[in-house]
């Protein structure tokens, strides 16, 4: 069977495409809630939020619309893309998880003062990503940005199926929670250990049978570990789901800009 090429796969999935042509939605805060010093926990509600609705994907996101500040009303908002953390349809309450780095960005900065009664447009959600319910047992790694998609999908692993989780996070203060019915093992990295994502890979006994790997989070960590599960691993590029959320150095709008080019190097190296 012909599978099909990474980049055609992550840049044009019928998901995404109904993201961009969803409405706009409104949603009103609910409440805030600060689960980590960088991480915080906004839930939306009201009836702005009336027809949303997600499928069959654990990394559903929605792409959140900030208006420019002293900008008129009708110059077009900063568009960011956030994970949908839950959907709770019968209660119609979305819930996000927001990194916060000081005043750094616009969406950190808006989440860190966000408060009930507040409003934010958005559309979505799309998505293009489950784990495979066939697989023997499963990958899933990244940054802090991928802990919401990352704890959805825990969430699907089948009872008693070995799951790894490598998370490169600054230190154990940015630790959380993460639960599975899988047999789950968590493995943290910090930053000030010099140790990236690749690396622990390298280092790490791979289970035997079929893997189902999730890799996003940061472009160069995310190359830099397809790199070694392809060309190391020898793991069939259709039993992965890479992603390059953001990068070092660049803005968002900066990132949308290089991530063709992104996506044609990272093809290129496997």
């Amino acid at each position: 069977m012909r599978s099909t090429p990474y980049r055609e796969r992550i840049a044009t999935t019928p998901a995404k495409e109904r993201a961009r042509n969803r409405p706009l939605l409104t949603g009103r805060v609910e409440s805030v809630e600060q689960l980590t010093p960088t991480l915080a926990r906004i839930v939306f509600g009201g009836d702005g939020l009336a027809g949303f609705e997600v499928g069959a994907f654990t990394d559903h996101y929605v792409k959140l619309q900030f208006p420019r500040e002293g900008a008129p009303e009708d110059e077009r908002p900063k568009v960011r893309t956030y994970t949908v953390r839950e959907w709770d349809a019968e209660r119609g309450l979305l819930t996000i998880d927001f990194v916060v780095h000081g005043d750094e960005g616009i969406a950190g900065p808006w989440a860190a003062a966000a408060a009930p009664g507040d409003t934010l447009q958005m559309r979505g959600p799309g998505g293009g990503y489950a784990p495979d319910p066939e697989a023997d047992w499963y990958l899933l790694a990244g940054d802090v940005s991928c802990v919401p998609a990352i704890s959805v999908s825990l969430g699907r692993i089948p009872a008693g199926r070995p799951v790894h989780v490598f998370l490169q996070v600054h230190g154990p203060e940015e630790h959380v929670e993460l639960t599975s019915p899988g047999d789950l093992e968590v493995h943290w990295l910090h930053d000030d250990a010099d140790e990236t994502v690749a690396e622990a890979l390298a280092a790490f006994d791979f289970p035997a049978g079929t893997l189902h790997a999730y890799v996003h989070g940061e472009a160069t960590s995310v190359r830099l570990a397809r790199r070694h599960l392809v060309v190391d691993r020898s793991v069939p590029t259709e039993r992965l789901h890479t992603s390059g959320y953001w990068k070092r150095t660049l803005t968002d709008e900066g990132w949308r800009e290089a991530k063709a080019d992104w996506n044609a190097q990272v093809e290129s190296e496997t």
